[in-house]
């Protein structure tokens, strides 16, 4: 009862006016374009200029971890040996991490 009065005296209404709440929603758009959009596009780019520039060769990981050579490298898909002579095929997205040269020892 009495919060409902006090509101009333308040001059434009409990909410303030509306260009502060205007700016609090814009503020609130930048804060989450810089913190969580333009990172996560970037991190995307960096992805697919990965996915382009696969070679025969490489050293990479998967997204399921699995550690091995590319062997072979198609449009859609890539052989990664994972063992002599142990070849499977991934999705070209599914390559994860390009390694450094040298770092699957033969054993």
């Amino acid at each position: 009862m009495f919060v409902s009065e006090a509101w009333a005296q308040v001059p434009g209404g409990a909410a303030g006016g509306g260009y502060e709440s205007i700016l609090l929603i814009g503020a609130m758009f930048a804060v989450m374009y810089f913190l969580m959009i333009r990172p996560q596009m970037k991190r995307a780019k960096e992805h697919k200029a990965l996915i382009e520039g696969l070679q025969k060769g490489d050293e990479v990981v998967t997204a399921g971890g699995v550690l091995g050579r590319i062997s072979k490298v198609g449009e859609g898909y890539v052989g990664v040996e994972i063992a002599p002579n142990v070849e499977i095929q991934v999705q070209r997205a599914a390559v994860q991490t390009v390694l450094p040269k040298g770092t699957i020892k033969n054993t």
